[in-house]
């Protein structure tokens, strides 16, 4: 499957929170496998509170069904009590992609 769209979505945790952000990606990741529309999904750390999300879609549909899926409904619920900030979330376009397969 080839990607065109993305989302990087930019999340700092609450001093105190971090352990518990880092577990909440962590538990995310079975939620995006089973998302057929959802080809490549990374939870990473930047820093000790700073966290990304980067994913990507073969097309709109694909992101558009995923931003209204169960991980951004759980990020923007956990929200309040975990970050610092709200969520940033980018819509890019994909340029270049290696996938496995």
């Amino acid at each position: 499957m080839s990607v065109k769209v993305g989302l990087v979505v930019r999340i700092v945790a609450k001093s105190g929170k971090e352990a518990e952000v880092a577990k909440f990606l962590a538990g995310a990741l079975p939620l995006a496998q089973g998302e057929d529309f959802t080809p490549a999904w990374f939870a990473l750390r930047a820093s000790q509170s700073v966290f990304y999300i980067v994913d990507a879609f073969a097309d709109e549909s694909g992101r558009d069904r995923h931003l209204g899926g169960a991980i951004a409904a759980a990020l923007f619920d956990q929200a309040p009590n975990l970050l610092a900030e709200s969520p940033t979330v980018e819509k890019v376009e994909v340029l270049a992609s290696k996938l496995p397969g």
